[in-house]
């Protein structure tokens, strides 16, 4: 058989009509050895599927950050605190700041710990890092007015969520 002939043309020439033609190329494929191929979790029985569930299904179920309940209590509830206490004086403001970063931070990194989500590697330090301007502006070290306290919150929130976004985006979820 000619090379620039397909087998459907070969079969053609041979008067076998469609259907022929058709098992005869699936005859020739027979040949043919395929690859072997990893089996995926769908073609497993469902028995079997949990003995194959990944590691990332664990994490995701240890993940804080990913449950709204234990997500509100360990990070929006700081912020919210972050932002109430903005109206008050400086020395409440501070103890209320200080607080709520360490709360938050020590929440990171414990979640860090217990699922491996990326963000919270990265967040963790830097919510405990922003105690010290918080003490320094407590202290009387640096003075700085309503304007200087709404600017180091806004730093603060805004900072852990561009940190949120740019590991996750980097990394993935978790890493």
């Amino acid at each position: 058989m000619p090379a620039s002939f397909s087998i459907t043309a070969w079969a053609a020439l041979r008067g076998l009509n469609q259907s022929r033609a058709i098992a005869a190329c699936f005859v020739l494929m027979g040949r043919c050895r395929a690859l072997p191929s990893k089996p995926t979790n769908r073609s497993m029985p469902k028995r079997r599927r949990v003995a194959r569930m990944s590691d990332k299904a664990i994490r995701v179920s240890h993940d804080w950050a990913g449950n709204p309940r234990t997500s509100i209590l360990a990070w929006w509830a700081p912020r919210a605190a972050i932002i109430v206490a903005l109206l008050a004086p400086v020395p409440l403001r501070a103890a209320v700041w200080s607080t709520a970063l360490l709360w938050m931070g020590a929440a990171c990194i414990l979640n860090a710990q217990r699922c491996g989500r990326t963000h919270c590697r990265y967040t963790g330090p830097f919510y405990l890092a922003m105690i010290v301007p918080i003490t320094l502006f407590a202290s009387g070290v640096i003075s700085a007015n309503i304007y200087g306290s709404l600017t180091l919150g806004l730093f603060i929130i805004a900072g852990g969520w561009i940190i949120w976004w740019a590991t996750e985006l980097a990394w993935g979820k978790f890493s």
